[in-house]
């Protein structure tokens, strides 16, 4: 009886991973079906009223370049306005007192702004200084981020549809060749900033704002009613419902808008942890709407992989786990030989992953799209399934409906491949049970590709050898940030 359990279970797990990778090579066809088409980019004839906020809370190291950059706007000073909304409890509200103070005296119309309390949090920020302005326009970007001068001037003519209420663009990576770490987060956002987030836009299907370098309409906003911070993910929460009100988005790939990659393994997991789980708690709160929304099928299909793929994580542990027992299964069963065949047809999902893939490097990297594929496309993966015990916890905890802080993401002020981020003040990197966990599984994973080569059985073979690397990885990396932290201190 266990033993069917366990089939069933990993034949249920790689099912659904099967089905959301179907979901992503769906997407491919739809960017390369419409990539060639030559879509005329609107110029800008008028400049309507635009506030860019900043919402930041303790960032000591990136606050000065942030403000110094936005003030570099090629836009006319008499429609522009920034808020500075400022949660801060360090001497971040000292550095940002005196950039507005200078600024002001430049005749820029910027503003620093402070509440009482951090209710909300980011969402809360965001409210606030939505309630505070008058422009119709509102361009977001984070601490860590970097705009181009002609960033307005790039995306505000794209409202001239009505029907537009929200405008996204490509995030830059201001130090992707800094280590491995960034290389390969760099790789994976690339395909969400290149493939996913351009399919979904060309197929017409909903897409999100991704919390930062994009614009949004006041009247979309507020008719999708306004930031709420019940989820650790406001941008993907209100993205939803105001596409759910009627609206369109726009995404613009061409227009790329750089920041700063965390660099070392807790601020990657701290990131990965609030958008997994947010994006849990966005999916708890939306799939129902969207299943009873008046919205076509290839909408709602899109719309509903969009949200639970996070979820893939949970199944990718479970299948990871049950693999090595699976071995021993079919040692012993001979005659189930039949079914554990039937399960190369899994390998399609790889496939689709890979060729996914395949087509953000071209985009990204086309003077040697092959040579940075078959390099970063292994380690990527590897380095995906290595988080999947981390990420797990973060998708089920947002389902259960677990209540946590938003935990921002440390920045270090590094561009290129050099800096540091010794004496980064905001870094609190410890060692915990779930990393030594992580360390288990790499073990148990060693002996998965141990198992493997005793029974002759290489079916499984490289899959537990990237297990084994990929947790060994993410538990090297952790120890590494926590033992340097601790040197340093």
């Amino acid at each position: 009886m266990i033993e069917w359990i366990i089939i069933g279970s990993y034949v249920l797990s790689m099912t659904v991973i099967l089905i959301l990778s179907l979901g992503q090579l769906h997407l491919t066809w739809h960017y390369r079906k419409n990539k060639k088409v030559n879509k005329t980019t609107p110029s800008i004839t008028a400049y309507p009223s635009v506030t860019v906020q900043l919402p930041v809370f303790n960032e000591l190291y990136v606050i000065e370049r942030l403000i110094d950059k936005v003030a570099e706007l090629d836009y006319p000073k008499s429609q522009l306005e920034v808020q500075v909304l400022d949660d801060s409890t360090d001497e971040t509200t000292q550095i940002i007192a005196d950039k507005v103070s200078y600024y002001q005296s430049q005749g820029f119309r910027i503003e620093h702004i402070r509440r009482r309390e951090r209710r909300g949090f980011k969402a809360g920020a965001l409210q606030y200084g939505l309630e505070s302005t008058s422009s119709e326009y509102l361009a977001i970007f984070d601490a860590d981020f970097l705009p181009e001068k002609d960033f307005l001037k790039k995306t505000i003519p794209h409202f001239q549809d009505d029907a537009i209420g929200m405008v996204q663009t490509r995030w830059g990576h201001l130090n992707k060749d800094y280590s491995v770490l960034t290389r390969l987060q760099a790789f994976g956002l690339d395909g969400h900033f290149t493939v996913e987030q351009s399919g979904r836009n060309k197929a017409g299907s909903f897409i999100n704002f991704n919390g930062t370098a994009g614009v949004w309409r006041k009247n979309c906003i507020q008719e999708a009613g306004g930031w709420s911070a019940d989820t650790l993910t406001e941008d993907l929460d209100l993205s939803y419902r105001a596409q759910l009100k009627g609206w369109k988005f726009e995404y613009l790939e061409d227009i790329v808008s750089p920041a700063e990659l965390p660099v070392i393994m807790p601020a990657i997991k701290s990131q990965q942890y609030r958008w997994n789980k947010g994006a849990a708690e966005t999916a708890k709160k939306n799939v129902g709407r969207i299943w009873k929304a008046p919205i076509g099928k290839r909408q709602k299909t899109h719309a509903l992989l969009h949200l639970l793929n996070n979820t893939g994580f949970i199944f990718i542990l479970i299948a990871a786990l049950l693999s090595v027992p699976m071995l021993v299964i079919k040692e012993a069963n001979p005659a189930l030989s039949l079914v554990f065949h039937a399960g190369s047809i899994f390998i399609i999902g790889f496939m689709a992953i890979a060729y996914f893939y395949w087509h953000a490097t071209k985009k990204i990297q086309p003077d040697r799209t092959f040579r940075h594929w078959l390099v970063r496309f292994p380690m990527f993966l590897t380095f995906s399934m290595g988080l999947a015990f981390h990420n797990a916890i973060a998708v089920t905890e947002g389902y259960l409906g677990i209540k946590t802080p938003f935990i921002r993401t440390p920045k270090f002020n590094i561009s290129g491949s050099k800096g540091s981020w010794s004496g980064n003040k905001y870094i609190k990197a410890s060692l915990n049970v779930q990393t030594l966990i992580e360390g288990l599984i790499s073990v148990y994973f060693i002996y998965g590709f141990y198992k493997g080569i005793s029974l002759g059985d290489y079916g499984l073979i490289f899959f537990h050898l990237m297990l084994a690397i990929g947790f060994g990885g993410i538990f090297f990396f952790s120890i590494q940030s926590a033992t340097h932290r601790a040197a340093t201190a």
